[in-house]
């Protein structure tokens, strides 16, 4: 649900946003950014949840896996 909110943000580097996500508007530059955001954060909680996962696999046996995926 929309909400409006006034804030003060740097231009310079609100234009640099526009630039890198090809939009038109702030509007859609602060949303992006939010969403993206939000989108990092939950990988990242994910990957620490799951911790680290350690394969000890070589290439060969990499490779093997793949193709006996296919």
């Amino acid at each position: 649900m929309p909400m409006r909110t006034t804030v003060d943000l740097d231009e310079k580097l609100v234009r640099e946003v526009m630039d890198l996500l090809g939009v038109k508007t702030k509007r859609q530059a602060i949303r992006r950014s939010l969403e993206a955001l939000v989108k990092q954060k939950k990988r990242e909680r994910l990957r620490t949840k799951l911790g680290n996962l350690d394969l000890d696999l070589s290439l060969e046996e990499l490779e093997s896996m793949r193709q006996d995926a296919s």
